[in-house]
């Protein structure tokens, strides 16, 4: 008896994942995730935080100029820089950053 799987099975086998992570992602097309733009952070004694008032200034870990971290839901998924649109700002992605699964 043959076990050599057929290619003709294993064709039909690819081309039913790639349908069912399609209709996977088209499911997820409408539900909504908070996308954050992180200019740095600071770490600070609870001391200092109850002392900030208006005009206080906090100086970030970052460097002006660095990319902006661009997240979704907490997780990195780029980096960019920082861009005024009309009267808000906005981000100019210039890196995509894959995930730990190697996908984008």
């Amino acid at each position: 008896m043959d076990t050599t799987p057929d290619t003709n099975d294993a064709a039909a086998a690819a081309t039913s994942e790639g349908a069912s992570a399609h209709d996977a992602m088209a499911l997820l097309r409408d539900v909504e995730v908070e996308l954050t733009l992180e200019i740095g952070r600071r770490r600070m004694k609870i001391a200092d935080v109850v002392r900030l008032a208006p005009g206080s200034m906090v100086e970030l870990d970052k460097q002006a100029g660095e990319p902006l971290e661009l997240l979704v839901n907490g997780r990195l998924i780029g980096r960019g820089e920082a861009v005024v649109v009309g009267d808000r700002y906005g981000i100019r992605i210039t890196e995509i950053v894959a995930s730990e699964g190697g996908a984008r």
